[in-house]
């Protein structure tokens, strides 16, 4: 009897301890994936993240299947896992979408919003605030993230709240550009950012849906033309140009 309740409990404890290996390895691509440390359609590979992780490649497949519903992976057949792919169709489809679900979402959060979801809002604003004022890319992207995918719960709103989801993975990984300043205006633009957050949540608090709706295109007006340098190639430099007008001066 004794023995078997060893073993009943030594099972359940190596259960709670994959349960938390599970969570901790998902939780963990699911950063990396965002962060741009894993590249949009990279291949993931099983045998060295299953080493890397510490957990059999059953758990990992579990993980992958996870963050494929999430939005994070696609699977293929007989291919295994790929991390989703940020390729020119899949950007068309996100610059015509985002601004209405995000007006959508400011809106209905602005109707259906509780003073404590308005109080956690404000708190993933101040560690935001914070991240931004350090210069800490990473995190800044991360608790943006965040920050909005809070305003999608405040709008209890399912159907939305799923697309929201799978459109702040792609925002997010876009906006590892827009947190990482090349210039002064560029850190303008971030402390803007930081002022229209602020702004937004006044306007939710109050229950002023069109104001929000205003302040969310202001506030992807502002963060666009960043996030699109990712897509859209630098000029060429000057001297390449002249090698076209010369190429064929021998």
């Amino acid at each position: 009897m004794i023995e078997f309740a060893y073993c009943l409990y030594t099972y359940c404890m190596n259960q709670k301890k994959t349960k938390r290996s599970k969570s901790s390895c998902a939780d963990d691509l699911r950063k990396r994936i965002l962060s741009l440390e894993i590249a949009p359609g990279s291949d993931l590979d099983e045998v060295s993240l299953s080493e890397e992780y510490g957990i059999s490649r059953t758990p990992l497949r579990e993980i992958f299947h996870r963050l494929s519903g999430d939005g994070y992976v696609r699977l293929e057949e007989n291919r295994g896992a790929k991390v989703a792919s940020m390729d020119l169709s899949v950007m068309r489809v996100f610059f015509q979408t985002a601004p209405l679900i995000y007006c959508t979402v400011a809106r209905q959060a602005a109707e259906s919003r509780t003073s404590l979801q308005v109080a956690d809002l404000r708190k993933i604003q101040a560690a935001f605030t914070a991240a931004a004022k350090a210069g800490d890319v990473g995190e800044s992207a991360i608790l943006n993230h965040q920050f909005h995918e809070q305003i999608g719960h405040m709008a209890h709103n399912p159907y939305l709240m799923a697309s929201l989801k799978r459109m702040l993975i792609d925002h997010t990984r876009l906006s590892q550009t827009f947190f990482d300043p090349q210039s002064e205006l560029d850190q303008n633009r971030i402390a803007q950012a930081v002022d229209q957050h602020d702004a937004m949540i006044s306007a939710i608090e109050a229950k002023e849906p069109s104001l929000a709706i205003d302040l969310t295109l202001q506030h992807w007006d502002l963060s666009r033309n960043e996030m699109e340098k990712y897509v859209r190639p630098d000029p060429l430099p000057l001297d390449v140009i002249s090698m076209k007008d010369r190429r064929n001066a021998l």
